[in-house]
């Protein structure tokens, strides 16, 4: 079998980088998020070192990244104390929507965008990073904190959200009328119930049969299942982290100290490349023409999720250091934002302008506040 020498070559270079960065990162007692995302935009294209010859695995590297950083989350967690803090944080839900769809609508309006415009913006500056603001907790080492079960129910609310907005989002934007767009959104909701009730009156089940007393076994079992039903929730639009994150919280006891154990290195080599990954789809020139308007929208939106995890935390009994915790854990967007963008960037030229650069910019800013946030 032949192999490609430039994407070996490419690959060492990227892993090299990393291992540099995070060392440094760790010895100032740094997340390293922030640095693999510049990473990824010096290494991107039109940057200082592209690797085309990698950009292909990268990206799908990315795509696992995100599903086991989902999967270890969910096994921090059990099923039945995961599905009473949803319900308890759907007030959260709502100031969520409020307090951040509503300033990228406004925004939208403000630059002249039509109405599918308008709202790619508003889910771009509302919905979250489940994928940096998750590797970020474990970083932080807060996974035990009182307020993180308020900022994991946000997100997976946030993710709910986003299996109803994107197929009205993607009708909408390849010219379908609303009538379309509101039976396909309708059929998404429908699907997505289906298999959360499914996953909590018979996921208990799940354990017993991926049980297995050989690591090799368990984690083959495990990984297969996991991107079989993040494959499915993706197709149903409500995001393979979701699916990954259900599949997570279904596990339990031994079998999930042990699924911890054996998914951590691979977790972390993957969740590196998601990073970079990001930062690969950024090109350091489309991140100038509206940078002042990129980073005003983001200066407002970070208040406004700061706003969004307080009450969150509150509402689960945080302290108040521990509501500006949640807080500031919110801030980060990431790869739901993107995917927003070349949804709808052939359609609405500005969209890509605006929301590539504030994207980034939270990407970077969120962790760098949140670190700050003892």
């Amino acid at each position: 079998m032949a192999v490609s020498a430039p994407l070996l070559l490419e690959l060492g270079a990227i892993l090299i980088v990393l291992t540099v960065l995070g060392t440094a990162a760790r010895r100032f007692g740094l997340s390293p998020i922030p640095l693999y995302l510049l990473a990824g935009l010096f290494l991107g294209t039109g940057g200082i070192a592209p690797v085309p010859a990698a950009a292909e695995f990268v990206t799908t590297g990315a795509s696992i990244g995100v599903v086991l950083l989902l999967l270890t989350l969910g096994l921090e967690f059990s099923l039945g104390e995961f599905s009473t803090s949803l319900r308890r944080h759907l007030p959260s839900a709502a100031v969520d929507l409020l307090l951040n769809a509503v300033p990228g609508a406004v925004a939208g309006w403000l630059l002249g965008l039509d109405a599918v415009g308008i709202l790619a913006l508003a889910g771009i500056t509302y919905i979250s990073s489940s994928g940096v603001i998750a590797r970020l907790l474990g970083d932080l080492g807060r996974l035990g904190n009182r307020e993180t079960p308020a900022v994991l129910s946000v997100l997976v609310l946030e993710d709910f959200a986003m299996a109803a907005y994107l197929p009205l989002l993607t009708v909408l934007a390849s010219g379908g009328t609303w009538q379309q767009a509101l039976l396909w959104m309708a059929v998404a909701l429908s699907a997505l119930a289906l298999a959360f009730l499914v996953s909590y009156r018979w996921g208990h089940h799940v354990g017993r049969l991926l049980a297995h007393p050989e690591d090799e076994q368990l984690l083959l079992r495990i990984l297969g299942l996991t991107l079989i039903v993040a494959a499915v929730a993706e197709h149903l639009h409500a995001s393979a982290a979701v699916g990954a994150f259900l599949v997570g919280l279904t596990l339990t006891g031994p079998t999930a100290d042990r699924a911890r154990v054996v998914l951590t290195p691979l977790r972390d080599l993957f969740a590196a490349v998601f990073f970079v990954a990001i930062g690969l789809t950024v090109a350091p020139a489309d991140l100038l023409p509206m940078l002042p308007v990129a980073v005003a929208l983001a200066a407002v939106t970070a208040v406004t999720k700061m706003l969004t995890g307080a009450y969150a935390a509150r509402r689960e009994g945080a302290a108040r250091r521990g509501q500006i915790r949640a807080g500031t854990a919110l801030i980060a967007r990431g790869e739901f934002s993107l995917v927003i963008i070349g949804l709808v960037s052939a359609s609405v030229d500005t969209i890509g302008a605006v929301a590539t650069p504030y994207v980034f910019l939270l990407a970077i800013a969120g962790p760098l506040l949140a670190r700050l946030a003892k």
